[in-house]
Parts: structure tokens; sequence; C-alpha cells
């Protein structure tokens, strides 16, 4: 692996997103995102939990409590231009209407 180049002053006002989303809607999301100008993503299982605070299933007739949730890690950069849009991309293909339908988290680049 080869460190990156330092990127130059077009790039200097770009942000670093990632998004929380369950599952099932990752292909949504991915192909929200096709229009726009996303050269990289990284996507990675995680677990969690926010408002639902878990769930019950049963196994074999007995009750467990599932504390952290599966949900999917989408991270990457998007200029600042189209900041707004791809947030408003993301979050109409990730909506399911019901808790637990993730969130998106923005950072400046530096």
């Amino acid at each position: 692996m080869t460190p990156e180049s330092s990127p130059g002053p077009s790039h200097t006002s770009d942000r670093f997103v990632t998004v929380i989303i369950k599952p099932f809607r990752l292909e949504a999301v991915l192909r929200a995102l096709e229009p726009f100008a996303i050269d990289e993503i990284a996507i990675s299982e995680v677990r969690g939990y926010g408002r639902q605070k878990g769930h019950l299933e049963l196994y074999r007739g007995a009750e467990y409590v599932i504390s952290f949730i599966p949900k999917l890690k989408l991270e990457f950069a998007v200029s600042a231009s189209e900041a707004e849009e791809v947030f408003q991309a993301i979050a109409q293909a990730a909506r399911t209407g019901r808790i637990g339908d993730g969130k998106i988290f923005v950072l400046d680049s530096v």
C-alpha cells in the first residue's frame, strides 16, 4: 500500500461522509449515489444501536436480547458543491419510515 499524495487546492472543499444504514438498503443507496462524482467508497459491516435499543429474538424456545443491530457503514468523500444533493439522495434511498433507518455524519476535509 502506498500513501496517497495530499490533495491539491481544488480538493480543499471536500466533505468526508460516514453513513450508517440498514443492510438491505445498500443497493438502493448505491444506485442513488451513481449520478455523483464519488470515485472511492468503503463499506464495512458494523453493529450498534440507536433509539431502538436492540430487540428480542426467539431461538429454540428461549428469548435472547439482541443489543447490537447489524448495520453497514459507508465512507467516502464528496465535493462541497454536491454535498447537500448527496445527503438528500442518501436519506431518500435509505428511508423505510421505521426507527433505525440510519445516520449521516459529515466532516469538513482539511
